[in-house]
C-alpha cells in the first residue's frame, strides 16, 4: 500500500456538496478526483483544462462606450441611493 499523507482544503460549503454529489456519481469520491486533478496536472505539466477571462458581454461593453464618452449613468455616483435608482432604471 502507498503511503499517503493528510491535506486539507478551504472551501466553500455549498462548492464541496455539489463536487462531492457529481463525484459520487462517477463512482468517485473526493479524495480521488482531488488525486485525479493532481495527477493532470503533473501530466500536462500546468493546469489541466483552459483557464480564460470571459469575453465581456453586450452591457459591459455599453456601460465601457459610457465611460469613455462621459455619460454617468454608470458612475461615478454621489451615495448607494443613486447608484440603486441608476440600477432600477436599466431594469
Amino acid at each position: 500500500m502507498t503511503n499517503k499523507k493528510n491535506m486539507t482544503l478551504r472551501i466553500e460549503p455549498e462548492l464541496k456538496a455539489q463536487a462531492a454529489a457529481l463525484f459520487k456519481a462517477l463512482g468517485l469520491d473526493l479524495s480521488t478526483a482531488t488525486g485525479m486533478f493532481y495527477r493532470q496536472a503533473l501530466r500536462c505539466q500546468g493546469i489541466p483544462f483552459e483557464i480564460r477571462i470571459d469575453e465581456p458581454n453586450e452591457a459591459t461593453y455599453a456601460a465601457m462606450e459610457a465611460a469613455e464618452k462621459g455619460d454617468d449613468v454608470y458612475g461615478p455616483f454621489d451615495s448607494v441611493s443613486s447608484l440603486k435608482e441608476a440600477l432600477n432604471a436599466e431594469s
